[in-house]
């Protein structure tokens, strides 16, 4: 390595492809991806079941912590409760995600996990307003911001986790497991939600049934911390922390991560802000908006959802085999241009109180999520150079979601109310998706290309073998940024 490399070890693992021996490729071992992949997953499952269930669940909620005569304000103050969580998120990556990038990615997976499996369960246990009155929503509040501070760290962690596992030509395809974890999260919620209404009286549902799905979290919550204690550190953290430990380098700090990395961090907001705030519109704000804006039958609504996303999990996880065959690029600002032309006629659809017609806008929207979810967890760690992955991902993804994605439903909400415009949700889709267009053309693209800082990674020695005989092709980022 030259002298140059030497002074910037610190950001990650660095050699020009003539330095390059068949010893610094990394050759994945399938059976432990494919447990990797699978324990971010449920991880990502059990968190998005909750937010899930807390969304789809809302007008019940509002029932039980929050009694008013006027049902669109009930929903606010639910909402509102739900948006509080998100406030926390950053905190949470903010204190996650430097240990993820010092102790590594596995350990803090599973603190992660704790936290959220005792938060979601301990909201079954609070008693409602009509029994402690105001402590009620206090206590409500509280369960709501240990799942924010959890969360913090398991979104970034999770997709730096399967990122680092895989091989460069098919990152886009395994990342893609974990929104198909958020699917099936949110389709578990959803449905046990919607079983619950068809089986209980309104009554029941608002004395005790509401309570089931946020117990369920405990034992879940057991199993996904079994499956991530098994689990082995990342190739890409194991490279870079044994060429940090060579080179006796100071790990980098928050001073590296805004000084040098900025530019980054923003586009990784830019980013997760269209992700994030049409994931939330289609999946959380629009069945409220359907029941209590449109007075159409609630689990009809829920119905017609879960199809919705029963349909995208398998398009996810071919959206993330198409995102390393075209590109991360080609995906999302398609996505974009998707949203900008059909979010006001998709809306239009919703509103006609035609079944058919309704789900079909629902679809229109889902496509357009489904080229972000599965590209997404493959091009955010990407952005990211090794040694700061965690942090950096952790922090700009919950600052987005914090500012633009949780407080999605509370904001098209209230300006629904305030404007009376039925088609404010299309115009808030439409601003996010002129952002998302316009930051994903300041993104290089990553398919198929080993990550910044780290060791290119391969599926077998005769993949590793051909590399080195230049039969394939390899780019190694060999100029790592520099430290003012």
């Amino acid at each position: 390595m030259s002298d140059q490399h030497d002074s910037h070890a610190h950001f990650g693992w660095f050699k020009r492809r003539k330095h390059l021996t068949t010893d610094d490729i990394t050759v994945v071992d399938t059976d432990m991806l494919k447990r990797a992949v699978g324990a971010a997953a449920l991880g990502n499952a059990m968190e998005w079941f909750d937010f899930g269930v807390y969304g789809y669940i809302a007008v019940t909620l509002g029932k039980v912590f929050f009694p008013s005569s006027d049902p669109t304000l009930q929903l606010i103050a639910t909402f509102a409760t739900f948006t509080v969580a998100f406030l926390v998120r950053p905190i949470g990556g903010a204190v996650f995600g430097p240990m993820g990038d010092r102790y590594g990615r596995q350990k803090l997976l599973a603190v992660t996990m704790i936290m959220m499996a005792l938060g979601t369960f301990c909201i079954g246990l609070i008693p409602s307003y009509g029994h402690i009155g105001v402590w009620s929503p206090i206590l409500l509040l509280l369960a709501r911001l240990v799942q924010g501070f959890s969360t913090g760290g398991e979104y970034g962690g999770a997709a730096t986790f399967i990122a680092e596992y895989s091989t460069d030509r098919n990152r886009g395809l395994m990342g893609s497991w974990l929104e198909f974890g958020t699917l099936a999260g949110y389709i578990a919620g959803a449905g046990a939600v919607m079983t619950l209404q068809f089986s209980l009286s309104d009554a029941d549902m608002v004395s005790w049934g509401w309570r089931i799905p946020f117990l369920i979290a405990g034992p879940l919550g057991l199993i996904g911390l079994y499956m991530r204690t098994r689990l082995e550190e990342t190739p890409a953290f194991q490279a870079y922390a044994a060429e940090a430990e060579k080179r006796e380098h100071e790990k980098p700090g928050w001073r590296d991560l805004l000084t040098v990395h900025w530019r980054q961090l923003l586009k990784c907001i830019g980013l997760v802000l269209v992700f994030n705030v049409t994931d939330y519109m289609l999946l959380t704000y629009i069945p409220s908006y359907m029941t209590v804006t449109l007075n159409y039958p609630e689990s009809k609504g829920l119905l017609l959802i879960i199809l919705v996303m029963v349909l995208m999990m398998p398009l996810n996880v071919l959206g993330g085999y198409f995102s390393d065959r075209l590109g991360r690029r080609p995906m999302v600002i398609s996505a974009c241009v998707a949203l900008v032309v059909l979010a006001i006629p998709s809306l239009h659809l919703i509103r006609s109180g035609n079944d058919i017609e309704i789900f079909g806008g629902l679809m229109l929207l889902g496509l357009a999520l489904v080229c972000f979810t599965s590209s997404m967890p493959s091009t955010l760690p990407a952005l990211f150079y090794t040694p700061v992955r965690y942090t950096a991902l952790s922090v700009a993804f919950n600052v987005s979601v914090s500012l633009f994605g949780g407080t999605t439903p509370l904001v098209t909400a209230w300006l629904v109310k305030r404007t009376g415009m039925l088609d404010m949700p299309a115009w808030y889709l439409m601003g996010a998706a002129l952002i998302g267009a316009l930051t994903m053309l300041t993104v290089r693209e990553t398919a198929r290309l080993p990550l910044r800082g780290s060791p290119p990674a391969v599926g077998s020695d005769d993949e590793a073998e051909r590399l080195m005989n230049g039969k394939q092709r390899l780019t190694v980022d060999p100029t790592p940024p520099s430290v003012p």
